[in-house]
């Protein structure tokens, strides 16, 4: 099983990325991948909700061994042949009455998402390929999706679990979002006390002539020789351009004792 490493994974649907010529295309869905049995089966679980919100769910165990296994659902296939191609590929046969009625192929594309494809007959007789493109979810539903496989058909406990998932995800969205903003507020606050911490730094390293009391304006100057110095005279004050190589800001003396820049 040591091959079906990159698929053991949960996946969620590209639904634009997708291309249907058989069944409703799903507006959402999650595909996932485990490994059971102590390694010698996969359990895949199916996921999905249609343009129309109705939900979809189904799962069903494979053994990859290129042999024929009775499937779960004896109403939907008879049996069940997987078998892992390469380390980026799995092909899985559904089979009724001995004849083929789908072949789902998993391939791990070179950008890392999976390719999930579809080959059977629909209803009117027809051949259709389904192809469907996922990348690895990154949120905590564990679910996935297929429009067109056979082995999904739409059910309470599916209909159920999507309701519980949707109202889980919501609200963990929105609980990561105040994290979000919390945190978005912390990063300003810190720019703001180290820009505050520098700018003290600064003038607690110039030339400062009389005693600053908390909570008055005072101008901030550097001299031409690079020092700096702290005055009571604004810049308009100053007959021509000053003593001053250059005027660095306006600033005032706040309750802690640290300098914060403000608007002339």
């Amino acid at each position: 099983m040591v091959q079906a490493y990159n698929f053991l994974a949960a996946w969620q649907l590209f639904p634009e990325k997708c291309d249907f010529q058989s069944g409703t295309a799903p507006k959402s869905g999650n595909y996932k991948i485990e490994s059971i049995q102590n390694g010698h089966a996969l359990s895949i679980s199916i996921n999905w909700v249609s343009l129309e919100n109705e939900a979809f769910y189904t799962q069903y165990n494979a053994i990859p061994d290129g042999e024929l296994h009775p499937f779960g659902n004896q109403e939907l296939a008879d049996t069940i042949q997987s078998n892992i191609v390469n380390a980026s590929t799995i092909e899985t046969v559904f089979s009724k009455e001995d004849k083929t009625i789908l072949t789902v192929t998993n391939e791990i594309l070179p950008n890392g998402y999976m390719k999930v494809t579809h080959k059977g007959i629909d209803k009117e007789g027809e051949n259709f390929i389904n192809t469907e493109i996922y990348h690895k979810q990154l949120s905590v539903l564990p679910y996935a999706s297929s429009v067109g496989s056979v082995a999904i058909r739409p059910t309470r406990e599916g209909v159920i679990k999507h309701k519980a998932l949707s109202a889980m995800e919501e609200q963990t969205n929105m609980q990561l979002d105040q994290i979000r903003q919390q945190i978005e507020l912390l990063a300003r606050q810190a720019q703001e006390l180290r820009k505050r911490k520098e700018l003290s730094m600064m003038i607690y390293e110039a030339n400062i002539n009389f005693k600053p009391q908390i909570g008055q304006v005072y101008h901030l100057y550097e001299r031409k020789d690079g020092s700096h110095l702290l005055s009571l005279v604004a810049p308009q004050e100053w007959g021509g351009s000053g003593p001053f190589k250059q005027f660095v800001s306006t600033v005032r003396l706040l309750a802690d004792h640290t300098w914060v820049e403000i608007a002339c």
